[in-house]
């Protein structure tokens, strides 16, 4: 037989009917048959549905709302174990809907759930993204409807759990079925979280605009809308910047979708205008430091809430509800030693009858303990009923040459070199010539200006930093690359999303917007020998005899080499004891010290932030006009300029010789082979001096910029103290430092003091 002919035949006994048939599927294929996959679905649906019906008629809407019963006070601790004070009495006022003004309630309806009037109640397509982000840890999910929310605030609780969302859809198909839509509205407005501890509406309205819920007009409604999202970001009373941006965006976002909804016409919304909300009236509990001091503590519990997967609001909404105990971690020793050397340093001097810039001095302080990255005192301001903002931990004034180091460091971390490849170290020599253009990628022929002039074409990166030296930290950010330098400055504790931290020269002037708070952190790092410090302070905290975790403060991720972080503690050590640094109020015999001074452009802000061994503390002080606006601190307390070097340095120094005992370590543990500049003789005491401390004939000569007056200046160094104001005395003679070669005399600092920013 041929191939032919067997091929045939093989066809042939493949045939049905003719001894063939196709074979019969054997292991696991039968099971996989088209017949058997559509059984395998059809199952699945069955099981789905037979499941939801189900979990339906088991999930039953519990009889009474528990938000309200679950509302009580937050207790507050110092770290003795004494109470501080008892936050958060119940403070909601239900209203029927009727009383609520149409347009407010279609407000609240366009911000939240635009289909409220025709949706089923729940948003399954959400909740299950909601369910399955849970399960992945991923959490903070949005996208609720109105009913859902309500569900959620009346009967249920704000914990991110798979089993508290499956609830939350079941019962909310429920009340759908149970109550109109007006009804549910009705009970939405009246148990949403709107900040300032006001549940409800009617309570909101009082809380925000002191009238009644029937009063508001259409533009104050649609402010209390926008505050559903996130009630204490956009609480203008103490929204940064930032927060007060995304306020208005989204008061304007609630009109707009108004207008969507053809709720209000386009003539209508072209002529509303944003109403600014009043003042919080804050509990007696508040009054002094308590506020911010508690104020500092209910933010941080937020945050650690959100980082666990919860929404902002969510989050807020929780610590509002009370039954928290909340143990700081403030050391009342440090504490009133901390208040007391602003009274003696600076508020004594104040004067704002005589002096209407005396008014206008703001100052805050954070003090953090290396070894715990615990806060142990804080300075926010005179008096929280009086000034709610916290100057602690406000991020709107420039750090000004505080943020150096952090360029310094940046540049040892990453071995960067000079634009002519020599490697950047302490001892580099740099041009640090008035105006001098920076040259290299990302420069843009940016040419600051040095303090009073100052310029010399040959100086080290020491002297440059005790003298901070503008031109030379402009051409240093570059030559390491700004994006590393910004980085650097992030990972060591720094807010990059802050006002103007933008990736440009000018951030060598510290042109960012930065905190006390940030500033002590960044600088506790280095303290720490490279390991981040995240500044807290909370030493406990737990909710119905529950512990809640807490984040590591001091922890063990390390984001500097040692060899870095302790070069930096050497090099500034250099601009307290170096020859002409401009730290020299804060020199003791005591202990040594790191740190810098900092001016900022126009005279608006001054600092001091620096560390012992054991203590870091940073001190800011800000010149605060009326509504906020930033104004120069010259002639503060009768004097000239106010520097980094005079109050802030003053203050810093009485704070720390006062706190400082024998158990704690005088001498830094340092270990680094960063090559040293040329050392300086040691430096002589301080002698009484007329050109030492704020000057108390300012001239009017203005300034090179033409904007703001300058006083005349001929000391080489940013002012230190002055004798008079009770300046710890400084010993005889002070132990060599690693500084660098001495200018001709006449030279002057680096910092900005008020010289304007030249690229804007």
């Amino acid at each position: 037989m041929g191939r032919a002919d067997a091929r045939r035949a093989q066809k042939k006994g493949s045939r049905p009917g003719r001894g063939g048939g196709k074979p019969r599927k054997t292991g696991i294929r039968r099971f996989f048959t088209w017949k058997m996959l559509l059984a395998y679905v059809g199952g699945l649906i069955a099981l789905g549905v037979g499941s939801f019906v189900a979990l339906y008629l088991y999930v039953d809407v519990p009889g009474n709302g528990n938000a309200a019963a679950k509302l009580q006070s937050n207790i507050y601790k110092s770290s003795d174990g004494k109470t501080i004070a008892r936050i958060g009495e119940v403070n909601r006022e239900e209203v029927p809907l009727s009383k609520i003004p149409k347009n407010i309630q279609q407000a609240v309806v366009a911000a939240e759930n635009k289909n409220f009037y025709t949706d089923p109640g729940v948003d399954i397509q959400g909740t299950a993204r909601g369910i399955i982000n849970t399960l992945m840890g991923r959490g903070k999910q949005g996208g609720s409807t109105i009913t859902q929310q309500y569900v959620k605030n009346y009967y249920l609780d704000q914990r991110q759990t798979v089993t508290r969302k499956v609830k939350e859809m079941f019962i909310s198909l429920k009340v759908q079925d149970k109550f109109s839509k007006d009804q549910i509205l009705e009970g939405y407005l009246n148990t949403s979280y709107y900040g300032r501890g006001a549940y409800g509406i009617q309570a909101a309205s009082r809380a925000y605009y002191n009238k009644d819920v029937d009063k508001l007009n259409l533009q104050e409604g649609a402010y209390l809308a926008a505050l559903l999202q996130a009630p204490s970001q956009y609480d203008w009373s103490v929204a940064t910047d930032a927060g007060k941006r995304n306020a208005t965006a989204r008061w304007n976002y609630v009109l707009d979708k108004m207008v969507e909804q053809k709720w209000l016409s386009p003539a209508d919304r072209a002529k509303m205008q944003f109403e600014k909300p009043g003042n919080p009236k804050p509990s007696e509990g508040l009054k002094g430091q308590n506020g911010y001091l508690i104020e500092a503590a209910r933010q941080e519990i937020i945050r650690d809430l959100v980082k666990e997967g919860r929404s902002q609001k969510d989050a807020e909404q929780d610590f509002a509800a009370g039954g928290w105990t909340v143990t700081l971690s403030i050391d009342p020793k440090k504490q009133q030693a901390l208040e007391k050397a602003v009274k003696d340093k600076l508020l004594d001097d104040l004067d704002p009858k005589a002096r209407e810039v005396d008014g206008h001095a703001q100052l805050g302080s954070v003090s953090v303990d290396r070894k715990t990255g615990k806060i142990v005192a804080l300075y926010g301001g005179q008096d929280y009923l009086k000034h709610y903002t916290n100057n602690a931990t406000r991020r709107d004034y420039q750090p000004a040459s505080t943020f150096k180091p952090l360029i310094l460091a940046s540049a040892l971390e990453h071995g960067s070199t000079t634009q002519d490849g020599k490697k950047i170290t302490p001892a580099t020599i740099y041009d640090g010539t008035n105006k001098r253009p920076v040259v290299g990628p990302g420069g843009d022929g940016y040419a600051p200006e040095n303090e009073d002039q100052y310029s010399n074409p040959s100086l080290t990166v020491q002297e440059a930093m005790n003298r901070s030296v503008n031109t030379v930290f402009a051409q240093m950010a570059v030559d390491v690359g700004l994006d590393k330098v910004k980085k650097t400055a992030v990972d060591m504790g720094m807010k990059g999303d802050g006002v103007g931290f933008d990736a440009n020269p000018s951030m060598a002037l510290g042109s960012m917007g930065a905190s006390p708070m940030d500033m002590a952190g960044a600088y506790a790092t280095l303290d720490n020998h490279g390991m981040k410090i995240t500044p807290s302070i909370i030493k406990s905290a737990s909710r119905g005899g529950q512990e809640f975790k807490l984040p590591e403060a001091a922890s063990k991720e390390r984001v500097l080499d040692r060899n870095t972080a302790d070069g930096l503690t050497r090099v500034l050590q250099g601009v307290v004891v170096g020859e002409g640094g401009t730290g020299i109020a804060v020199r003791s015999d005591q202990y040594q010290v790191a740190g810098k001074t900092g001016t900022s452009d126009f005279n608006r802000s001054a600092w001091f932030t620096g560390y012992t061994p054991d203590l870091i503390t940073s001190v800011g002080m800000f010149g605060e006009g009326d509504g906020g606006k930033q104004v120069s601190l010259e002639g503060t307390g009768g004097g000239g300029r106010v520097n980094g070097g005079a109050y802030p340095a003053q203050i810093w120094a009485a704070y720390n010789s006062t706190v400082f005992d024998d158990d704690s370590d005088a001498k830094f543990d340092l270990e680094t082979d960063e090559p040293s500049a040329p050392v300086a003789p040691p430096a002589p005491s301080v002698a009484p001096s007329p050109s030492v401390g704020p000057s108390r004939a300012p001239s009017t000569k203005p300034s090179p910029s033409g904007q703001v007056p300058s006083p005349s200046h001929s000391q080489s160094q940013e002012p230190g103290p002055n004798p008079s104001r009770h300046t710890p005395p400084v010993p005889p003679s002070v132990p060599p430092s690693p500084v660098g070669p001495t200018t001709p005399a006449g030279g002057d600092t680096g910092d900005t003091g008020n010289k304007p920013n030249r690229n804007g």
